[in-house]
């Protein structure tokens, strides 16, 4: 049994953090948004006064962020977590955010520091089937194995620091793309008088299956699943789709690489969050590709 402090109860923050409760470790939990602590602590958590106070006591400290800024803030900056840390902790960060700032924060902090974005979207988190995709040295990443298998399925080591922040952008990206042309077929075979049970039957057993179609099909029916039977409730908003590919591109910017369906795909999910999207899952794009505004 560990002593984990947890800083970040958001949507994914928080059922992971009740994962690691079952798993039997003690948590530390805090949040600047007070009932989002209540409910956790509901569940077995103590609530720490502050991030650094979560912090002070615990083997593992992990934050799960919205950007890099906060992330940046919370370990190097008013939160205080790498000087609070105590000495021999270990250091993680499963916010998606630059890797420029991942790698950068996991340089300074001054302890070991892996970065292990998350796979999986809320059902993952609340399932304890996340896919973690870490970054770190292979010692820091051994430790914190037993902790990661608390609340995920699978855990891959992409390299040093920052590659897990790599890995979780390229997939995304790849995601995204896959999400909208799969939801432009649909729209396709629907105007053609197809049905869409028959072009998921052909597709997902076909050399055009993905988890975009098989697992997460846009459209009501084929894939019980999916968010598309729940009026698009999200596992992963389109808005935070739309913070990723943002990620992805300035990434592949800094590396000088060329992605033009990334960048298509960056602009389509900008037109669909500025059209009031935002809060839908991200497969609830494929209305505004029906509504002929792809």
């Amino acid at each position: 049994m560990a002593r984990i402090g947890f800083v970040g109860l958001g949507r994914m923050g928080a059922p992971m953090a009740r994962n690691l409760l079952r798993a039997g470790h003690q948590v530390v939990v805090f949040d600047i948004v007070q009932p989002a602590v209540d409910a956790v602590v509901e569940a077995g958590a103590t609530a720490g006064f502050s991030a650094a106070a979560a912090a002070a006591e615990a083997d593992f400290v992990i934050t799960m962020l919205p950007a890099g800024e906060h992330v940046r803030d919370a370990w190097l900056g008013q939160g205080g977590l790498a000087k609070a840390a105590r000495q021999g902790a270990l250091l993680m960060d499963c916010s998606t955010i630059d890797v420029a700032t991942a790698r950068d924060v996991a340089a300074k902090a001054g302890q070991p520091f892996i970065d292990a974005p998350v796979s999986g979207g809320v059902m993952g988190a609340e399932a304890g089937t996340l896919t973690f995709m870490v970054g770190g040295s292979d010692d820091a990443v051994a430790r914190a194995r037993p902790i990661l298998e608390a609340m995920g399925k699978t855990i891959v080591h992409c390299g040093e620091a920052g590659a897990g922040q790599v890995a979780k952008l390229c997939n995304n990206m790849m995601l995204a793309a896959t999400m909208a042309v799969t939801s432009e077929a649909f729209v396709m075979a629907e105007k053609l008088g197809l049905s869409a049970q028959a072009l998921y039957d052909v597709c997902s057993k076909s050399t055009a299956q993905s988890w975009a179609l098989n697992t997460y099909c846009p459209v009501p029916g084929p894939a019980p699943g999916s968010p598309a039977n729940r009026d698009y409730a999200p596992g992963f908003t389109a808005a935070l789709m739309r913070k990723d590919l943002g990620l992805a591109q300035q990434a592949a910017k800094d590396a000088g690489v060329e992605t033009p369906v990334g960048a298509l795909a960056l602009a389509l999910f900008d037109r669909f969050v500025d059209g009031g999207g935002g809060g839908k899952d991200f497969s609830g794009i494929i209305a505004m590709i029906r509504e002929g505004k792809g």
